[in-house]
Parts: structure tokens; sequence; C-alpha cells
């Protein structure tokens, strides 16, 4: 039998986690990615074990970190002849100033660029593919962005909360982007709003502020399960329903409408260029 191989970023918790195994379950072979090597080897024995699957690989990297990208991507393209499926889910809302080793913030560096210099790093393995989808994880956030997507490297010019929602817009813009330079050629890329799920998401700027997330989405009665969240992602990622649809935007097992200024053509070019000259990716070789 000829497996689906999947990559999923961000896989050892939360919604990358329940996607995976859900995956799993669909006989899919996974590439995991986590920051955290016992971690990571810790869901990929979980996910053998509850499946069955023993088509479950591992490799560690932290996305904020271009080397370490770069890095990743080298061994994947040396133990895998392509990929089918990839899910760019690994995010972070981080509330205090931070730039990496690159020089670029953290936010952007971990939710955007990571992203983008991995799936553009690993495009000849998803050519490979008869038919590749690529799927990254947004927010229903992006809506507050004011568009300004930009490498913040000061303190005092830093806004979390509006970091966060303009890095999620990037998300977006990329996903548009490029679908359109993929139009053709047998590789569809869509977003996705998971919805407010219920995982460890935003623990790293303090209890306070966690539970604070929470507690906004279940006001809303709108708190989902990580499978719950996972389900548009594994929907994307599997269905016959949605093979060929590129360059949308998806919630809850449907399209629906990104915000008015992802549509924005300029914009989106702007980022692919602002995001190519920050990754050093060379788009002639990669798309």
């Amino acid at each position: 039998m000829n497996r689906q191989i999947c990559l999923i970023t961000g896989a050892t918790s939360g919604i990358g986690k329940a996607a995976a195994l859900a995956l799993a379950k669909k006989n899919y072979e996974l590439i995991l990615i986590g920051r955290n090597e016992e971690k990571a080897k810790k869901v990929s024995c979980e996910i053998r074990k509850k499946t069955g699957n023993d088509h479950v690989n591992e490799f560690v990297c932290d996305l904020s970190l271009l080397q370490d990208v770069r890095r990743v991507a080298d061994k994947v393209k040396n133990a895998y002849n392509r990929i089918d499926v990839m899910i760019n889910n690994a995010g972070a809302k981080i509330l205090r100033h931070q730039l990496t080793k690159d020089g670029i913030e953290l936010t952007l560096a971990t939710n955007h660029l990571g992203h983008f210099t991995l799936t553009l790093s690993l495009m000849n393995l998803l050519k490979r593919s008869q038919s590749a989808r690529i799927v990254n994880v947004s927010s229903g956030v992006h809506y507050a962005s004011d568009g300004v997507v930009e490498n913040i490297l000061t303190a005092d010019l830093y806004d979390g909360r509006k970091q966060y929602a303009n890095s999620k817009l990037a998300n977006v813009l990329f996903t548009y982007a490029l679908a359109d330079k993929l139009r053709g050629r047998g590789i569809v890329a869509n977003a996705v709003d998971p919805g407010g799920v219920a995982t460890n998401f935003s623990r790293n700027n303090g209890l306070w502020h966690w539970l604070k997330h929470r507690l906004y989405y279940l006001k809303k009665r709108q708190l989902l399960t990580p499978e719950q969240g996972a389900a548009t992602l594994v929907f994307l990622a599997s269905s016959n329903e949605v093979r060929g649809i590129t360059g949308k935007y998806f919630s809850d097992l449907k399209e629906i409408k990104s915000s008015d200024i992802s549509y924005d053509k300029a914009l989106q070019n702007k980022i692919w260029e602002f995001s190519a000259r920050l990754s050093s990716i060379d788009l002639e070789v990669n798309v």
C-alpha cells in the first residue's frame, strides 16, 4: 500500500498531536516536528501504541531558528523521497519582546518565518507527490491585525498581542500567495482557524494570561477539545471533499471569508518578498 506521508509541526501537544493521532489512524506515515526531543519520542511512541501504525518518525527543530529549520529540512530530505501533506501548526503567543539569534522578533520567527522557510525548503518533496496539500494554521485573531507585518527590533515598539495578530495574518497572506504561485502544479495550500482550544497554548506567558485565554472562550462557550480543534486540519489534510481546492480559509470544516486585508495582492507579495529576504530563500530554486 502506498501510504500518504504527512509532516506536522508542533506535533507533540494540543491540536498538532490530536491531528497526528487522527491521521495515524487513517494509516498516514507521519513526520512529527517538535522542539523537545524527549517529548517528541514519547508522543511518537504513544501514537504507535494507540494506533498500531509503526510509520511514525520524529525530528527535533526550533522553528524560530532559521539554521535549525534548514538543518531539519536537510534531514527530512535525506530520509524521505516525497511529502504528500504538510501541516504547519506550531505557534506561540509571546507578550515580552525577544529576538532570536538571527535577529528576528520571536513571534514572527516562530509563527510565520520558520514555516515559510521550512515549506519552501521542502518544496521539491511536495512536488514529487501526485497531489500535495499544505495546511497553514492561522487564527481568528488575524481579523484584528492592522496589516503591518514587520520585524520589530526594539522592545519600546513591541505589543505582543498586536504582533501575534499580525503573525497570524502573515499565515493567511503566505497561504494565498503560495496557492497562487503553485496553481496548476498539483499542490494546494489552504489556511485554517482551529478555534479556541483547551491546550497549554500561551502558558509561557504565565498562569494568569493562560487562564484569561481559556476564560474568554469559555464565556463564549467556544472552548474546544484538541480533537475538535484538529478536526478541520485533518479534514483539509485527508478529505476528498476538498481535493483540488486551494487558496481558501477554513473553520469548523467549511470555507469562510478571511479578513478583507488578507485578499490584498500587493500585501501578499510584500509579505512574500519580506519573508524571502529575512530567510534568505532562493525563490527561483524553491517555487
